[in-house]
């Protein structure tokens, strides 16, 4: 099988994660690091025997498939250069800032015929466990996703609600439909000039309503989502992957042993489908509600706190 040449951009935490899983691959062949600190690149990339770099276009220029792991604020411009670059790209969430910026993405991609995938592995785990194949549309969804600050800084460039409120309102989109009717948001600053807390609820025309919180000013963290339908409900802990039902549907209500890695069946599932091996598991225009989302949601709570 050939093998795909993958890079990674990006020389913090989640770059990291993601050159591990590049480099450990039977389907890569890892090519390095690209970050502007030349000297994060070279020690990130130096780790699993690679080079670093921070020249960008040297390094699309030697990939197949780049995966994308900076701060938010770059994921679209970066990912827009790889995709005119003819790579493939995997861009950590959220995919861009705006709806618009999103679809143009994956527009672009799609006309270049380019793998364009949104690192969402909280989908991997609902699909896992069946949540995301039951028919029924839910009544409610209530969610939260609550730490303490993230190290580094990490995601320091934009508020909680595209750092952490993204995975939940994903979700509640793959669940609710793509197109809500209403929103209502508030969120206060807590340790950084971005909301470091928020709350949002969403109506959709199916009658059914998301009610998200996030934090990272929490002390205890916290990832759960209750999905309430008309025959019962179902209770998440992504933390434990794990569940409790009350449906009368299918479910398995534990994957913890299946699924130890889900940031690692994401790299997989990507690379596969960069492959010609599969579809990708998480594609652009699948992850295009989601931004449009929290951006509704980021202007009315900063209209809120602004007024």
């Amino acid at each position: 099988m050939t093998k795909l040449k993958v890079g990674v951009a990006g020389a913090g935490v989640f770059g990291n994660y993601h050159a591990q899983k590049a480099a450990a691959s039977a389907r890569t062949e890892f090519m390095g690091v690209y970050d502007i600190d030349q000297d994060r690149a070279e020690r990130v990339a130096r780790t699993f025997g690679a080079s670093g770099t921070s020249e960008y276009r040297a390094f699309l220029d030697m990939c197949d498939a780049v995966v994308i792991a900076v701060p938010a604020t770059f994921h679209e411009p970066l990912a827009r250069e790889a995709i005119e670059a003819h790579c493939h790209v995997l861009v950590e969430k959220p995919l861009a800032l705006s709806g618009k910026a999103a679809r143009s993405l994956a527009d672009e991609a799609a006309a270049r015929g380019r793998i364009l995938q949104v690192g969402h592995q909280e989908r991997f785990v609902a699909r896992a466990m069946g949540v995301l194949s039951i028919e029924e549309t839910p009544l409610l969804i209530e969610s939260v996703r609550a730490g303490p600050p993230a190290p580094e800084n990490r995601a320091g460039d934009v508020s909680v609600i595209w750092d952490l409120m993204i995975h939940d309102l994903d979700l509640a989109a793959m669940m609710l439909g793509t197109e809500f009717t209403g929103v209502m948001a508030s969120g206060s600053r807590v340790h950084s000039r971005h909301l470091d807390e928020a709350s949002a609820q969403f109506t959709y025309a199916s009658g059914g309503v998301a009610r998200l919180r996030a934090s990272r000013a929490s002390d205890v963290r916290e990832r759960t989502m209750r999905v309430v339908y008309p025959s019962g409900e179902i209770a998440i802990n992504f933390l434990t992957r794990k569940l409790q039902n009350s449906t009368p549907y299918e479910v398995r209500v534990d994957i913890a042993a299946d699924l130890p890695d889900p940031l690692g069946a994401a790299d997989e599932g990507f690379y596969a489908a960069c492959l010609g091996l599969a579809r990708s598991p998480v594609p652009a225009h699948g992850a295009v509600a989601a931004v449009a989302m929290a951006e509704a949601a980021e202007a009315v709570a900063l209209a809120k706190i602004d007024a």
